[in-house]
């Protein structure tokens, strides 16, 4: 006969049991006690749980969820353009400073390519969905800071974003920072082609503004962002 059980994978062996024990009645009480296991698999030294074993099994259940379900972790000292992070739910919100980037829009349009000033803006996230929202000025926002909306086209009134048939596809592994590079680069990589039900999101011509700030190179009119009706504490809760 040969040998095979090295053919099995990883063997799990049983170290320790658990039983929980619960009164009846209105105050429920419960008691756990621990069990050691022989060599035999069959439960030994039993004794009421203790804080250290507690402390492990704790250890070893968050270690198991993190496995399953990878957290985004920043790669070193967390940026200060990070305003917050949900780690249960992969939700980060980061901001970003005025600055120029890389514009695309659908033909329809009738606006070039190019580069343009875009504010000061909010960024909402998690593997799912994408909103944004423009900023007042380029220091860190706190959560009495009050939001506007973000003068692009493809975007909802609640600020959430409308990415078309953009491929998301965002690594489980990815740390923080590369999460938000990503999403940054889905926006705007993106084609922009359209107000969604007609919702202009600034004060002026939505079009003829793109189209002048890509034919200038002027900086971001910040005179004609709307005003929202949220504060950077309502998109936290």
């Amino acid at each position: 006969m040969n040998d095979i059980t090295q053919d099995f994978g990883t063997l799990y062996y049983p170290k320790s049991a658990l039983v929980f024990y619960q009164t009846t009645g209105k105050n429920q009480d419960t008691y756990v006690e621990h069990f050691d296991m022989d060599k035999n698999g069959m439960p030994v030294n039993a004794h009421p749980l203790t804080i250290r074993e507690a402390n492990r099994l704790a250890k070893a259940l968050k270690t198991a969820n993190e496995e399953k379900e990878p957290l985004l972790k920043p790669q070193g000292i967390m940026s200060s353009q990070i305003l917050h992070f949900n780690p249960m739910g992969n939700t980060v919100i980061w901001f970003t400073k005025a600055m120029q980037r890389e514009l695309y829009f659908t033909q329809s349009l009738g606006i070039p390519k190019g580069r343009a000033s875009v504010p000061p803006m909010l960024w909402v996230a998690d593997r799912n969905g994408l909103s944004v929202f423009a900023l007042a000025g380029n220091r860190r926002p706190t959560e009495r800071t009050k939001l506007y909306n973000a003068p692009f086209f493809n975007v909802y009134e609640d600020g959430s974003v409308c990415m078309g048939t953009v491929d998301i596809r965002i690594k489980k592994t990815a740390s923080l920072e590369e999460f938000t590079h990503a999403w940054e680069g889905f926006f705007f990589n993106s084609y922009f082609s359209h107000l969604i039900h007609g919702y202009n999101p600034i004060k002026v011509n939505c079009v003829s503004l793109w189209e002048s700030l890509i034919t200038t190179g002027k900086a971001f009119p910040m005179e004609v962002l709307t005003r929202s009706n949220l504060t950077l504490k309502d998109i936290m809760r």
